[in-house]
């Protein structure tokens, strides 16, 4: 047992924990910690944003890519209370991050002190942020630390990862005690649940006998790293894959087996293997009503009707939409791994299989290449949203990061980006947060220098969290930011037209008494950062400027005059009660 300060502690558990960053803004409550923080400021780096939102994003984007956690620290009151939405995406999305939190000194706990929430419970930050993180710890002591932190670490990263948090009264930080250290954790993957044996059988049975089987993967194949498992199966069995928006990559979207994404505004192939099969196998997925055409039959997915097969680490998400017929609580890569190993000891090849099944499918991908290839082909001023996606996908590398905010222009990306490799493609798709898309971006760029980092963001969600030039500039972080500009929040303006006769209010952006178009200029705006700001108007520039952009090596913004009349083609659909659903634009339901 050592004497040892609070602040200290802390600091040198990063260290030992392998926490590269802290993503953190100062305030009185924790200046103590940013005290102890500045002995380690060469193994921990703290890097401070302009707004605790953008902090808790820029750790969640880090993790995406690099799957190791960072750490946030924000001070009492309202600084942790910026963090509540920020940490609801990483929960929705299962990204681990370490919430530190600044409380009141324990001396004036249930006194009324500045910054203090007393009213149901003493210092009661705590359920305030519970509902969006895994666990929420209050030491009051020095000495109870060094198993808060483990314990902290510990639920961060395993099963299901996700944020945790710490809040911890202030006093801590510069008090000392008597305490003994606990184990260093960084256990990441390291635990890794299998299936039995009859379960691997059974699952190996139905796959061969299947006449019309896919594969549906979700986050939880991109968390296990079962990319590589993921596509031997694949190949070897032959069985097409659907990919939710944070499971694209793992196997190579122009893989022929990839059929991208399932749902609303998914790809017509994916929908209609979906409505088709006789067998789905799902991987770390949720089947939300977004993938799963708001579980309306024959939509995007047929159960009972179809036989469902559902693993994933989380026993809770597990039957929670579509009871399965075998339910599988294991890790997608250690699953994926007992699959193959079955197959082998049964020396099943990757001979040719599946061929009507494949037949069919190359029928519904033609039908689809006739019809979306026209717009993906057209030249216009204001630029049709397809080109933008078009040449997303010609300019930027195999290993290039693209983050996406909430909004109609992810809706395009959903249905048409072509991820090459997984931890590639950052979604805010649970709680689909606007500003994740222009912040998180910074802690991609962190976590992978060398690759193209670029965030392709609404107007509304960047200007609500344009701060991020400064970060840009402040840290020498050299990310590009398309701002898709339609004028509008034009997602929901677009749903005004579609269920009430098009009586439009609050959702576009206007100016004058003849309501014309407004927005910042974006560029003037980034300039004035310190970034290098471009403005495109005609199609035929855009490939050009985000490719100068990208090589330059310096933070830039391209502000994107996008058409916002052009609407993704519905495939799939999407209720909202009690709403009656559309039809889809392409394709119709199926039921059996």
């Amino acid at each position: 047992m050592a004497v040892r300060k609070g602040g200290d502690l802390i600091a040198e558990f990063l260290v030992k924990e392998r926490i590269p960053y802290v993503f953190g803004i100062c305030g009185h409550g924790n200046v103590g910690l940013l005290n102890s923080l500045y002995d380690v400021k060469d193994q921990v780096q703290l890097i401070a944003p302009r707004h605790e939102q953008t902090a808790a994003h820029m750790a969640d984007g880090f993790f995406r890519v690099s799957h190791r956690p960072a750490a946030t620290l924000t001070s009492t009151g309202p600084g942790s209370a910026n963090l509540i939405m920020a940490l609801a995406v990483a929960q929705t999305d299962s990204s681990a991050l370490l919430s530190i939190t600044a409380n009141v000194p324990t001396s004036q706990f249930d006194r009324g002190p500045f910054q203090e929430l007393n009213r149901h419970h003493q210092a009661d930050f705590n359920s305030v942020i519970k509902p969006v993180v895994k666990r929420s710890f209050q030491p009051t002591r020095v000495e109870m630390l060094p198993l808060a932190l483990r314990h902290a670490v510990t639920a961060m990263t395993s099963g299901r990862p996700g944020p945790v948090n710490l809040d911890i009264p202030y006093n801590l930080f510069l008090e000392s005690a008597e305490v003994t250290e606990e184990p260093v954790w960084d256990g990441f993957n390291r635990r890794r649940s299998g299936a039995s044996e009859d379960d691997v059988a059974r699952t190996v049975d139905w796959l061969l006998a299947a006449a019309r089987p896919v594969i549906f993967i979700g986050h939880g194949v991109t968390l296990s790293e079962a990319g590589a498992e993921l596509t031997a199966l694949a190949q070897r069995l032959r069985v097409p894959v659907i990919s939710s928006p944070n499971g694209m990559g793992c196997l190579d979207m122009r893989d022929p087996l990839s059929l991208g994404f399932i749902g609303r505004n998914g790809a017509y192939p994916a929908n209609q293997a979906g409505r088709h099969a006789d067998l789905v196998l799902a991987l770390g997925a949720r089947f939300d009503d977004r993938s799963a055409s708001s579980w309306m039959p024959g939509y995007s997915w047929n159960f009972p009707h179809t036989r469902l097969i559902h693993v994933d680490v989380d026993h809770a998400e597990i039957g929670r939409n579509y009871p399965p017929d075998i339910g599988i609580l294991a890790d997608a890569k250690a699953f994926l791994e007992q699959l193959l190993s079955e197959l082998e000891r049964r020396r099943i090849d990757g001979a040719p299989r599946l061929q009507p099944w494949h037949a069919a499918i190359a029928g519904w991908r033609a039908e689809w290449q006739d019809f979306i290839r026209p717009g993906f082909e057209t030249h216009a001023t204001p630029i049709r949203p397809e080109r933008i996606v078009a040449d997303c996908r010609a300019v930027l590398p195999d290993d290039a990061v693209i983050s996406l905010d909430s909004g109609i222009h992810h809706n395009w990306f959903m249905q048409f980006w072509e991820a090459r490799r997984p931890q590639s493609m950052l979604n805010t798709w649970g709680y689909s947060g606007m500003g994740f898309g222009p912040s998180s971006i910074l802690g991609a760029k962190l976590a992978a220098p060398e690759r193209p980092c670029v965030a392709i963001c609404g107007d509304g969600g960047f200007t609500m969290v344009p701060h991020v030039l400064c970060t840009a500039v402040e840290y020498d972080i050299p990310v590009v930011w398309v701002v898709w500009n339609n004028f509008s929040w034009a997602a929901i303006r677009d749903l005004q037209y579609a269920y009430f006769d098009g009586r439009e209010i609050g959702t576009a952006f206007t100016k004058g008494p003849n309501r014309e178009p407004y927005n910042p200029d974006f560029a003037a705006w980034a300039r004035a950062a310190g970034v290098d700001g471009h403005t495109v108007t005609r199609s035929q520039d855009f490939a050009g400027v985000l490719e100068q952009a990208v090589a330059s090596g310096r933070p830039a913004l391209i502000d994107v005059h996008v058409d916002a009349d052009v609407r993704p083609p519905g495939t799939g659909a999407w209720a909202l009660p009690p709403l009656t659903p559309k039809e889809p634009v392409f394709g119709a339901p199926w039921r059996p």
